[in-house]
């Protein structure tokens, strides 16, 4: 059977599943299109959670960057802010947001800050912040399709957002929940598998994690000669300072996306939360222990393959590729072999998304398992897309809609509201993937910072600070928001227009960090200025963190 047609059936059966999901889990009630019912039990919440928080980005691109950065040291800075972010979340906010027993991650920051107005700013931030990270998604979605099955990018889009909007619909979060197990199991599976085929290959070893250390090694050679410098070594294209920043944008960024803290509400207890925290967190490990490995392995056979090879010999994979437009071969000196070397006269061009796909062609890996994680690729970007789209929904059904518009909506009123809400958010999705600003893991990145910038230092501040108002909160969200939406659309490449040089030579993916300094600052300081949280509020905070049945805490578990 040929590849196109191995790859149709992987994903036709696999999108089977999850609309079959969907018809099976459907839901009438607020509760369940919501949280769930709070009904899921830990080990598959923690899996859901994993595919929720594991997007595109960790999928496609975050192997890519670690692999095409001049050295894996400053391409890892994604893995450790990421992988760090999870632990922050589970281990500090999760079980104490879980306590509020809230739909929304706006809804604890309105009744929080008894305000009505922060809850406004925060759903606006909650739906700025999933617009911004579902874009990544979806370009990952087209690129998928428009390779592997030979269809435009704009129609791959369509395909992906039809199949989203179907389960998130009609199942809500209950749907998206077993869904997004069904899509965990299909990822890893896709992930690991041809990890463990090309470590074989190359070393004899089957385990990833142990043949990288040997390729590595290999790499540090042949980069070297390339004039790239060893792979293993730090800080070739990133200073310390952008190293730092960028980490803790994306540590303090995942802390504080909304998506992935619904998933906390939909545990059963609080127990039950700090349990799905665990889960969440081993099933995350397997991918992201085994992304230094793909990269090593991709980089490694990419240079081996094409690098000082004559065009006329390049495999068919190099010239399927190309024909993308996401792999470019520019013959500077007219020789008519490719020279993969540093700086302007470097003649290949390849773009950090196409890594994980390509890899098992690289390798000359059997076209099963290229089919696998072309279905492996689609599950990480709509598994992410539909807890984006359901946070977008939420934040419009009964943020605003329920909240401000007409507060006596019936239940069955606000789920209306809150499906044709998924249809627009889709839609909008969709128009993002078709016409993205900027590759996959950097699209992610910039999200994490407006959501570093946002909402971390206000959720934060809210459990541990019971001083925190809603004066300092709503300006500390504003404030944080706009200096770093403004920041990265005036810096970033194919967005707007470029300071030059960046402030204090900050790049836009770690300026979220900045953004969420000042969010702090000024929340902090204008609390301290104005009038105090009612005592209700301040004890219920100084209450929440104690274990159950020690005070008012306990009546939220």
């Amino acid at each position: 059977m040929s590849q196109l047609g191995l790859t149709a059936i992987f994903v036709v059966l696999t999108f089977g599943l999850y609309i079959g999901i969907a018809i099976w889990s459907r839901v009438n009630t607020t509760s369940g299109f919501y949280v769930a019912g709070q009904g899921i039990p830990s080990i598959f919440n923690g899996m859901a959670t994993a595919a929720d928080w594991m997007s595109a980005a960790s999928f496609l691109s975050m192997a890519g960057l670690i692999a095409l950065s001049r050295n894996g040291f400053d391409g890892a800075i994604y893995l450790l802010g990421w992988t760090g972010g999870y632990v922050l979340l589970a281990l500090l906010l999760a079980p104490y947001l879980r306590k509020f027993g809230k739909f929304t991650v706006p809804e604890f920051i309105g009744d929080r800050y008894e305000s009505n107005a922060a809850r406004l700013v925060a759903a606006v931030c909650a739906i700025f912040v999933s617009f911004t990270y579902v874009a990544g998604q979806m370009r990952g979605v087209g690129i998928a399709f428009s390779r592997f099955l030979e269809i435009d990018i704009v129609w791959g889009v369509v395909i992906g957002m039809a199949i989203v909007a179907t389960y998130a619909t009609m199942g809500g979060m209950k749907g998206i929940t077993w869904t997004q197990v069904a899509q965990y199991s299909v990822l890893i599976v896709a992930y690991i598998v041809p990890a463990i085929a090309i470590a074989r290959t190359l070393t004899g070893n089957p385990v990833p994690q142990l043949a990288f250390m040997n390729v590595a090694g290999k790499l540090d050679q042949i980069q070297t000669d390339l004039g790239f410098g060893a792979y293993t070594s730090p800080f070739n294209t990133l200073s310390p300072l952008n190293v730092f920043l960028i980490t803790m944008a994306l540590m303090c960024g995942t802390a504080g996306l909304p998506h992935v803290i619904i998933r906390f509400y939909t545990a059963r207890s609080v127990t039950g939360a700090r349990w799905t925290g665990f889960w969440a967190l081993v099933f995350i490990g397997l991918l992201y222990t085994t992304a230094p490995a793909i990269a090593a392995f991709a980089k490694y056979n990419m240079i081996n393959t094409v690098s000082n090879v004559a065009y006329t010999d390049v495999p068919e994979w190099f010239k399927t590729w190309e024909g993308t437009g996401l792999l470019t071969f520019t013959d500077r000196n007219s020789d008519g072999v490719i020279q993969y070397i540093p700086g302007a006269e470097n003649e290949l061009r390849i773009d950090n998304d196409i890594m994980v796909l390509a890899n098992p062609e690289i390798a000359n890996l059997p076209a099963w398992i290229i089919a696998l994680v072309v279905a492996g690729g689609l599950a990480a970007a709509l598994s992410t897309a539909s807890g984006l789209l359901l946070v977008v929904a939420s934040s419009i059904s009964h943020d605003i809609y329920k909240k401000f518009i007409n507060p006596s909506a019936s239940e069955a009123n606000e789920l209306l509201v809150a499906r044709v809400a998924v249809i627009f958010a889709v839609i909008i999705a969709g128009l993002l993937g078709i016409y993205p600003p900027g590759f996959v893991g950097e699209v992610v990145a910039f999200a994490f910072g407006l959501a570093a910038a946002s909402f971390f230092p206000a959720i934060v501040l809210g459990i541990f600070d019971k001083r925190t108002n809603r004066t300092g909160a709503v300006t500390g969200m504003i404030v944080g928001l706009v200096f770093t939406a403004f920041y990265i659309i005036t810096t970033a490449p194919g967005i707007g227009i470029r300071w030059n040089p960046w402030l204090f030579g900050i790049s836009p993916q770690g300026i979220g960090s900045v953004g969420m300094l000042i969010n702090f600052v000024l929340t902090y300081v204008i609390s301290r200025m104005t009038e105090e949280p009612s005592a209700q509020m301040q004890a219920f905070v100084e209450g929440i963190r104690y274990p159950k049945g020690a005070g008012s805490a306990s009546a939220h578990d």
